[in-house]
């Protein structure tokens, strides 16, 4: 089948590789030039598990090609899927100026039937407008008849995408669902027919794909991600629960996820969700409501627990050395907003050290794989430009996860990668002035740490020695009551 996919961003070259792998011969359009042309050469734009070796193969298999030309594409193409971007904008509501610009140029485009496939993730009602905007492309080509219908007849579809940033191209090629919203009308049928077609090698061995109408395709994209954003705030606030009360919110984790009405899928306290998703999907949903009349009071709850969650650690560090950071230097361990990606988009890490670095601190941080991405965020946050970041002498990339906490009065854990699971904690204590462990993550035993001499406090698992630290380190550095510190390490001198 010939394939168009516009827009190579992190939705749509998963689908375009993963679709060329099954056979298909697929054309990957975006804008960009610079991308289009690092494709063209077999490199990648984003960091995906898999991906590159996945382009690289079907591009040398001839199944896999790179352009700038949506008209090419589109005019060769059987299926056409928008997969480019639809960011927030300052109500909540998704910008889909990039979609129906995609969708004029399909309509100047098109040279016969097509089924146009909304792969992006859009508010409901985006399918009518797609259509209303292929068809007034075509009615100023002189392609729509006196009674309004189109010389060429085409569908719009929509087909949310339920892809995992670190794991997508597992999720695409063994789908736990495929959404596909059709109309009935005879275009809607045909477009029925072709789409089984396309999605056929995914339903062998049971039928994964669920047939809705439109409406409710878009609006499943939403409640899912909702849905998920929920767990994930109601785990941070049972976490704050635990933390006042002296219970550990893993051994909660584990009680309630053995419930199978329940599950231990994204149950686990820490810092916030971040990404392209979760935040920009729930305020959609919301803004989406309002348009209604409506209001989403639990939608609305779960942003206001996230964007407090990614306060807590400091929180922590604001009760042990006070506001006043100046002189003091924070290692922080990951800065994606989840392993496995490099992606920068509402991370958890940028809030933490944008906070740190308001207060007067020095920030050293590391990322084994979100560090161009990262320099890009934060040189953005603070009005810089990268030369003027990688100078800033508050804050400095670090080469290694040791480099990063030599010399640092604590450690900030915001990211779980692999290589942060088993640090030699004995050899780095003699590193650190200050045995602080915070862990945004709970990715550590406490008790470990404990007997290892330091002060360790995760999400919602309270211990007695970090009970006892946020008892007696609430003064400033500088003060005499540093005597008094369970953290027996040297004062630092503070910077004027």
């Amino acid at each position: 089948m010939e394939i168009a996919v516009v827009g190579a961003g992190y939705v749509g070259l998963v689908t375009a590789a993963c679709l060329a792998e099954l056979g298909n011969r697929v054309t990957s359009v975006d804008h960009d030039f610079g991308r289009v042309a690092l494709l063209q050469a077999g490199g990648v734009p984003i960091y995906e598990p898999g991906l590159e070796d996945l382009v690289q193969r079907n591009q040398a298999a001839g199944r896999l090609s790179f352009s700038t030309s949506v008209a090419q594409a589109v005019a060769q193409a059987d299926v056409v899927f928008i997969a480019v971007g639809t960011p927030p904008q300052e109500d909540g509501s998704a910008d889909l100026q990039h979609v129906l610009q995609v969708a004029r140029q399909v309509g100047e485009a098109m040279n016969g039937f097509k089924i146009v496939v909304n792969k992006s993730t859009v508010p409901v009602g985006t399918v009518e407008r797609v259509r209303a905007t292929i068809l007034q492309a075509l009615h100023a080509r002189g392609e729509v008849m006196q009674d309004g219908q189109p010389r060429m007849d085409f569908a719009v579809v929509s087909n949310p995408e339920f892809l995992k940033e670190g794991a997508a191209i597992e999720d695409f090629m063994r789908p736990d669902r495929i959404v596909l919203g059709v109309s009935t009308s005879p275009a809607g049928e045909r477009a029925r027919t072709v789409l089984a077609r396309l999605y056929a090698p995914f339903n062998r061995h049971h039928e994964r794909t669920l047939w809705m109408d439109v409406a409710s395709a878009e609006l499943t994209k939403y409640a899912a991600n909702a849905m998920l954003a929920t767990r994930i705030s109601f785990m941070n606030e049972m976490a704050l629960l635990a933390d006042a009360v002296g219970a550990d919110i893993d051994a909660i984790r584990r009680g309630i996820g053995a419930d199978q009405r329940i599950g231990h899928g994204f149950l686990y306290a820490g810092v916030g969700y971040g990404g392209s998703c979760f935040p920009k999907d729930t305020r959609a949903l919301s803004h989406t409501a309002g348009q209604h009349g409506l209001r989403m009071q639990v939608v609305d709850a779960v942003e206001s627990v996230n964007v407090a969650q990614k306060q807590v650690l400091l929180q922590h560090l604001v009760q042990w050395f006070g506001e006043d950071l100046r002189g003091l230097c924070f290692a922080v361990w990951g800065l994606a907003f989840k392993p496995n990606t490099d992606d920068m988009r509402e991370a958890p890490s940028r809030t933490v050290i944008n906070a740190l670095l308001q207060r007067g601190a020095k920030v050293v941080v590391y990322d084994p794989v979100a560090t161009h991405e990262a320099e890009r965020a934060l040189a953005q946050d603070h009005g810089k430009t990268l030369e003027e970041l990688r100078r800033w002498p508050a804050l400095r990339f670090a080469p290694s996860a040791v480099d990063a906490v030599t010399g640092a009065d604590a450690l900030l854990l915001l990211t779980e990668w692999k290589c942060f699971q088993h640090p030699d904690f004995a050899a780095l204590s003699g590193l650190m002035r200050h045995r602080v462990v915070l862990d945004g993550r709970n990715l550590y035993d406490p008790q470990m740490l404990e007997e290892l001499g330091f002060v360790y406090q995760g999400i919602g698992r309270r211990n007695a020695l970090a009970s006892q630290a946020q008892a007696l380190l609430r003064y400033e550095v500088s003060s005499p009551a540093r005597e008094n510190c369970p953290i027996p390490l040297p004062q630092p001198e503070r910077s004027a």
